[in-house]
């Protein structure tokens, strides 16, 4: 079996990890659960991390679990937040739960080995009584109160303290690594070091009611290299989906990151092996003006998420802005990704009929591309004007259906830089 610890290590994927684990992996293969709360019906690139370290752990030789938290879901994890969140109802959660595991199904072999569960099954027929009765007598409030997440909200600066709810989550996650322990030999639970409290709850649950044991290992919190919030951007999570981030969005995302986050970010965000990362690395350090790290980081991440034909779309969508393009890949855009390609781009919505008007006064009257019509022509007749990223030489000529985009949208180009886009309904 390969070392997953020291895999882990080189990547720098270890914050904290109980005493006897890295003994235990190598001695047999071992079961180890990671929990998401679908809190969402994707994933974001938050959650990557961990899925990675559960990649890893099958690629390791060992058997991962995915637990997604129906029953944690319902009650939010006071760990890093400073107020309570929105509890979701069980129609919510399964819907979540299903668009996850299709997700979750790119990443790791649930056809050799990998195991999907969900706590709720478990969770859902136990009793409040029974519950106080079996876990909580063996855990003591004391022992509750010790946990970081806990202290932070009790000692923050809003001081809205928390409700018995969130302060149960903790022996609702315990029970969940007991009953992994007892159902599936689960001898390891991993997480985000925010986790820790959490985790080793979950250990000591176990150690008092079977004496078994079990172990923890968490990972750090990612953050960016100048001190901003990973996977966060103006607009939100970068999202696994799509529907919710366009495969381009998520490969600009990755391209765009500094050179000393993608030097980290491609240890731990993709399966590249040491030896391939470390000449990476030497590459990009000759001439970091190619970005040569982050197109190999953004490549690996968007064919692994999305694959390989999204990729490629992609690549060629950035061409588009940024180098040499044809109207007939403009033209293969879908309207997503055409409007993330011109995110900030000003628009102008003008009725159908209007798409014919000569072209100089669909710029300079209908809209303020142009000041006046003198200076549209003059721009055409310097050969300054792209319409759709080709040449259009004809001062006295006018659009038709032949140049929408979509049926709905003109691309229109001032130059080398400044860009427009029309847009017809």
């Amino acid at each position: 079996m390969k070392n997953f610890v020291e895999e882990l290590k080189w990547r720098g994927m270890i914050h904290s990890m109980m005493p006897g684990t890295e003994e235990q992996l190598m001695k047999e293969p071992t079961t180890a659960y990671v929990g998401i709360d679908p809190t969402a019906d994707s994933l974001h690139i938050g959650h990557l991390v961990s899925i990675m370290i559960l990649k890893h752990f099958q690629a390791c030789g060992h058997t991962p679990i995915a637990v997604l938290g129906g029953a944690t879901g319902m009650i939010g994890d006071p760990s890093m937040k400073s107020q309570e969140r929105n509890l979701l109802d069980e129609a919510t959660l399964r819907h979540n739960q299903e668009c996850i595991k299709k997700q979750l199904s790119r990443f790791l072999d649930f056809e050799n080995g990998a195991i999907l569960a969900n706590n709720y099954d478990w969770m859902k027929d136990y009793t409040f009584l029974e519950f106080i009765r079996d876990i909580g007598k063996h855990i003591t409030v004391n022992y509750m109160m010790s946990k970081d997440s806990v202290k932070k909200r009790l000692s923050g600066e809003e001081r809205e303290g928390m409700s018995f709810t969130e302060f149960s989550y903790q022996l609702v996650q315990g029970y969940d690594y007991k009953y992994l322990n007892e159902h599936y030999n689960c001898k390891l639970q991993m997480g985000g070091s925010d986790q820790w409290g959490n985790i080793t709850t979950g250990a000591e649950l176990i150690r008092r009611t079977t004496g078994n044991d079990v172990y923890a290992l968490t990972c750090p919190l990612i953050t960016k290299a100048d001190g901003g919030k990973f996977g966060k951007t103006e607009k939100g999570n970068i999202w696994l989906s799509a529907e919710y981030t366009s495969p381009y969005t998520f490969y600009q995302f990755w391209l765009n990151v500094s050179d000393e986050d993608a030097e980290r970010y491609i240890k731990i965000f993709t399966m590249l092996s040491r030896e391939e990362i470390e000449a990476a690395i030497e590459e990009h350090r000759k001439d970091p003006a190619q970005r040569y790290l982050q197109k190999i980081l953004a490549k690996e991440v968007t064919i692994m998420v999305h694959g390989e034909k999204e990729y490629n779309q992609a690549l060629e969508a950035s061409q588009i802005l940024f180098g040499k393009a044809t109207i007939d890949a403009l033209k293969n855009l879908d309207e997503r990704t055409f409007l993330a390609v011109f995110d900030g781009v000003p628009k102008y919505n003008l009725p159908k009929e209007k798409l014919t008007l000569p072209l100089l006064e669909l710029l300079a009257v209908e809209t303020d591309i142009f000041p006046s019509k003198g200076e549209c022509r003059k721009m055409i007749q310097g050969n300054g004007l792209s319409i759709d990223k080709e040449k259009f030489t004809d001062a006295n000529g006018a659009l038709n259906d032949g140049f929408l985009i979509d049926e709905k949208y003109v691309l229109i180009q001032k130059g080398k830089k400044n860009y427009y886009i029309l847009k017809f309904e």
